[in-house]
């Protein structure tokens, strides 16, 4: 005679092998990733949350791995994300020191950084040592080049630290500052956003990059021991996502003011 414990077994694994399959897949473990403002690659104001962070999420998924985004000011991300406290934080330029405490991605997109500028000025630069004779806005938070900080650190400009992009472009519109770095299709869509199309029309955009290679980066937490492993699945998506006709769509978006479509590039570099 069959023990009912027995018979209750093969009953239960009868009935497991008519559920449908996709009724026995497991939920996806997501993946929770601190990053902070920087539109129109990442932002809580779009459904999408950015550009940049539409690339991260979709090489992730293509791997069956689901992400969840948590807007922070970008030093607190970083310095959470340092601890362990998020799975990673995205995006970021590659800094010296980074390589300490975080795992780096393939590059997620090339920024394009230039000077903006009041068209009153005659403006002109080839090398760093020619931004002396103006006014600086930098942001503290931000990479920019390690020889733009060493200079500045050393006290070779006149710079004023500014909180974000829309403070420093609103303080060139009141010739408070004369110059500031600033990636150009943020440029673009904060002028869009916020400034009368006179406005926009008082400032430029140098054609020269302050570098050819600013790559951007997803980054995992060293202290975490999955990070290796998730590196490896988002490096993988990301590649695919590449090949696909998808990551060049993402790119696309960008929206300039008019007048400065023929300033600037209508998207960053793969």
């Amino acid at each position: 005679m069959i023990k009912p414990l027995l018979l209750l077994a093969i009953t239960f694994c009868m009935l497991m092998s008519h559920v449908p399959v996709w009724s026995q897949k497991l939920p996806l473990h997501v993946l929770r990733i601190a990053t902070g403002e920087l539109p129109p690659y990442a932002t809580e104001t779009r459904a999408d949350k950015g550009i940049a962070l539409s690339i991260v999420r979709r090489a992730f998924e293509l791997e069956g791995i689901q992400v969840e985004f948590t807007f922070l000011p970008w030093s607190r991300s970083l310095a959470e994300s340092r601890l362990g406290k998020w799975d990673g934080t995205a995006y970021w330029g590659h800094k010296p020191g980074h390589d300490q405490h975080f795992i780096l991605s393939d590059n997620v997109l090339t920024e394009q950084w230039v000077f903006i500028y009041r068209n009153a000025l005659d403006f002109k630069w080839n090398k760093l040592s020619d931004l002396r004779p103006y006014r600086l806005a930098m942001i503290p938070d931000y990479t920019y080049t390690p020889e733009i900080w060493a200079m500045a650190n050393k006290g070779e400009f006149k710079i004023d630290k500014l909180p974000n992009d829309l403070t420093a472009l609103r303080m060139l519109l009141l010739k408070r500052i004369d110059v500031t770095p600033m990636e150009r299709n943020v440029a673009c869509d904060i002028l869009s956003r916020n400034f009368s199309t006179a406005e926009a029309a008082q400032l430029s955009a140098h054609p020269k990059l302050m570098t050819e290679s600013f790559t951007t980066h997803l980054m995992l937490p060293r202290v975490l021991p999955d990070s290796t492993a998730r590196m490896n699945s988002f490096n993988a998506g990301l590649k695919k996502l590449k090949s696909s006709g998808e990551y060049s769509r993402l790119l696309a978006q960008v929206s300039c003011p008019k007048g400065w479509e023929v300033l600037t590039k209508t998207s960053p570099s793969p």
